[in-house]
């Protein structure tokens, strides 16, 4: 019998798996946590403007202007600073650049589901240690001190639990390997800890233009860090990983500070309304720092709520795991969004 073509570790993954994108019009997305307001003006006339004799051409091969504009932004230094195709990209490069195969690897659970699968796919042990029960991080004697690379998602997903810098801080600490602070959703959180990427030489810290600034279609993320480790990345990277309308596209909306910031208020204010009329309905809704809420509603199970909406044209997010089949993930869209939500939500309790 001939070899298998595939690898062992591979036929046996379990791939990541995306919210719905649905195929039909008409239906209020709120699975994937997209903001529901579009990019600054400013981007769409720097993307237009950029779709032109240059498309023939590569990019620059290290995001170079985008690096120094955010080495601006953070007050840090273009070494400290790597772009990539998504933040995605980048914490499955951090796995390639840290992580020995068969060291390990450990994240907390429930979190960003695509930290197992970056674990099995490089080969890596996996720890996934529990939250508490209501989402706080556990007590540092069952975190494993030893691990080579640690992912923590903050603000937190699906629980959109917000975390103190300093808590973060005797965390990062309490670790030896290398630690990845996934800050996908700090826009929305009133604390970040991106000072911990300059305090400590084995932090790093990872940020994305989809959720706040509308730019999920471009792909752009970027970590910080300490010169070393960023090097190491770099040493890598993909050539030309980073798309030329993307690095234009980063930049414009770095200029735009303002347009955004009233952006963040608006999710912000939704939220909030948001969550006090779903407690109003008896819904059970954790506090947010994040564009989205995590809510266990009553009377019926969540997967059945889920189907529920969806037959009323309403996308939300349900995951099938343990602790937290009971509840919902609702990303924050705009006000009408809302309303027709809660228009539903009360269609169904009334049935």
């Amino acid at each position: 019998m001939s070899k298998p073509l595939i690898r062992p570790l591979v036929r046996k993954l379990r791939a990541y798996v995306p919210g719905e994108q649905p195929k039909i019009s008409g239906l209020i997305k709120l699975n994937t946590n997209e903001n529901p307001y579009p990019p600054s003006p400013r981007v769409l006339r720097a993307v237009k403007a950029a779709v032109d004799g240059r498309l023939r051409l590569y990019p620059n091969p290290t995001s170079q202007a985008l690096r120094q504009r955010l080495a601006r932004f953070h007050g840090c230094r273009p070494e400290n600073v790597i772009v990539g195709n998504g933040s995605d990209e980048l914490l499955a490069m951090a796995t390639r650049a840290f992580v020995e195969p068969g060291a390990r690897i450990q994240w907390f659970v429930p979190s960003y589901s695509l930290y197992p699968v970056l674990a099995q796919m490089h080969g890596a042990r996996g720890s996934a240690i529990p939250l508490e029960k209501d989402f706080t991080l556990p007590p540092h004697s069952r975190v494993r001190r030893d691990a080579a690379l640690t992912f923590v998602t903050t603000p937190n997903a699906p629980s959109g639990r917000g975390y103190r810098t300093s808590e973060l801080d005797v965390l990062c600490r309490a670790l030896r390997g290398v630690v990845v602070l996934d800050e996908a959703y700090v826009d929305f959180s009133p604390e970040h800890a991106m000072g911990l990427a300059f305090r400590h030489p084995h932090v790093l810290v990872s940020r994305t233009f989809s959720k706040a600034y509308s730019l999920c279609f471009q792909r752009i993320g970027y970590f910080v860090g300490p010169t070393p480790l960023i090097a190491a990345l770099d040493k890598i990277r993909d050539s030309y990983n980073v798309n030329g309308l993307g690095q234009v596209a980063a930049l414009a909306a770095l200029d735009d500070g303002p347009y955004y910031r009233r952006n963040f208020r608006r999710v912000i204010t939704t939220r909030e309304r948001l969550r006090a009329r779903l407690l109003d309905l008896g819904f059970g809704v954790h506090p947010s720092h994040t564009n989205f809420l995590f809510a266990r509603p009553p009377r019926f199970p969540a997967k059945e709520w889920l189907g529920r909406l969806r037959t009323r044209k309403i996308l939300v997010r349900w995951f099938e795991l343990p602790a937290i089949r009971d509840s919902l993930r609702i990303t924050i869209g705009t006000d009408a969004e809302a309303d027709a939500l809660l228009l539903a939500a009360r269609a169904i309790l009334a049935q």
